[in-house]
């Protein structure tokens, strides 16, 4: 089998792990060296599919010895195998880093006899990149769980992110859908690149030259739609491996059928990507926006609602909240109004300083003030003309694309009213908003 054919299967096998992230890492190749990495690199280049391929992101090899029922890789899955030498993955590599396809390399690979094994191999391919051909361009390598901490720890030395990838929301989906896999055998690596990388960043403060482990840190993976679980439970798990892991990102990647299994959705179920979107969106207001799990999801709505993104949904819950005036509030409540982001707060904060802001000021600054103006005063007023119209209000709460996917489900039957009364056929945020309404307007 020759490179290139090997190369088909083998990026095609890598497609369902996500990697569309920036480096994190600046970095500058030496004399004699080749390759850079910026910290806000690589995100630039974009498949048919929405998948970042700036990186070549491609297995080692996909023959596997777990037999994980989501994965196109395992064992018992009739597919087309394939594996690349370390040699012939690092040449690859580098001939198209020279040719300007690429700006790093993104490495998984099945495990193929064992984690140990397979691990090596791995770090071989980097060792050539590292040290033969002195690449200094950005690397993400995926840690093999099960495979000896020494491995690990060598494998860190030569990548610039590592990830382990949690691969499903609870131990109980885990035990049913990959029953070669444990959560512990999942948390300890993850644990220990934690701690490696922390050691790292305390010897930088103390020698200038100590060597860096994974100076981008970690990430990890989960899929979303193969297993039962609500994004309530989902988003507490990401929180939780931000706060006790440190990690960089959680990737969600929604679950492509690619067999039938009746542990798993039929094979023409569609992807979940607007939950995948929803559940992206709000990672960013944990990561960003300093909310919790608990406040954007609770026991009562597990789940984000599919037309409205999760901060709006938080503010109509949370209606009393509001309005606020927006020359006297806090920082960190202007980051809870819909239609305003971290920087376009930081620069209300800024400009209110010299001078009481107008909403013609806000919609310079770059409020959105199609979603912000029913959460604001200004100088104790409301926005000019705002017109008391539920249907107006919540369609308001939603992007283009929202809406056009709201009208498209409606329109199969009669394009209702949000605000009808027509209580059945009401969604449950339909109804808290009508509730919520007078308090904001």
């Amino acid at each position: 089998m020759d490179i290139m054919e090997k190369l088909r299967i083998l990026s095609d096998a890598a497609k369902y792990d996500a990697a569309c992230t920036s480096s994190g890492v600046d970095k500058r190749a030496g004399r004699g060296g080749m390759g850079s990495a910026m910290a806000a690199g690589c995100c630039h280049s974009f498949a048919a599919d929405g998948r970042c391929i700036s990186l070549l992101k491609v297995l080692l090899t996909n023959v596997c010895i777990f037999d994980c029922a989501y994965c196109v890789n395992r064992c018992s899955h009739d597919t087309e195998r394939a594996a690349f030498t370390p040699r012939e993955l690092a040449d690859l590599t580098m001939q198209f880093y020279r040719r300007n396809y690429i700006e790093g390399l993104f490495l998984s690979s099945g495990v193929a006899g064992s984690p140990d094994v397979t691990c090596e191999r791995m770090i071989e391919t980097l060792r050539i990149l590292r040290e033969e051909y002195r690449f200094t361009g950005y690397i993400h390598a995926k840690a093999i769980p099960g495979a000896d901490q020494a491995l690990i720890a060598r494998l860190g030395m030569l990548a610039d992110r590592m990830s382990v990838n949690i691969e499903l929301p609870s131990a109980a989906s885990l035990a049913k859908l990959a029953p070669d896999k444990t959560k512990r055998a999942i948390l300890a690596p993850m644990g220990y690149i934690q701690r490696r990388i922390a050691e790292s960043s305390h010897d930088l403060v103390r020698y200038r030259h100590a060597p860096h482990f994974a100076p981008a840190g970690q990430s990890t993976q989960m899929i979303i739609g193969a297993s039962p679980e609500p994004d309530y439970q989902i988003l507490q798990l990401s929180e939780g491996l931000y706060r006790r892991y440190g990690l960089k990102r959680v990737f969600f990647s929604a679950y492509v059928p690619v067999t039938a299994n009746p542990l798993l959705p039929a094979v023409d179920t569609p992807p979940p990507l607007w939950r995948e979107h929803r559940l992206y969106q709000a990672d960013w207001l944990l990561r960003f926006y300093g909310f919790s799990a608990q406040e954007l999801l609770d026991e009562a709505h597990p789940d984000f609602h599919p037309y409205v993104d999760p901060k709006c949904s938080w503010a109509l819950r949370n209606a009393a909240n509001f309005p606020l005036e927006v020359n006297r509030a806090a920082y960190e409540e202007l980051l809870r109004v819909p239609g305003i982001g971290v920087k376009s707060a930081i620069r209300i904060v800024r400009a209110r300083r010299a001078a009481a802001l107008t909403w013609d000021a806000l919609a310079r600054i770059g409020v959105v003030l199609k979603r912000a103006r029913y959460f604001l005063l200004c100088r104790g007023r409301r926005y000019p003309g705002l017109v008391s119209d539920r249907d107006a209000f919540l369609l308001a709460m939603m992007s283009p694309r929202e809406q056009h996917l709201y009208r498209s489900q409606e329109s199969g039957t009669r394009q209702l009213s949000l605000f009808d009364g027509n209580e059945p056929q009401l969604t449950a945020l339909q109804r808290e908003a009508i509730r919520c309404l007078p308090m904001i307007l």
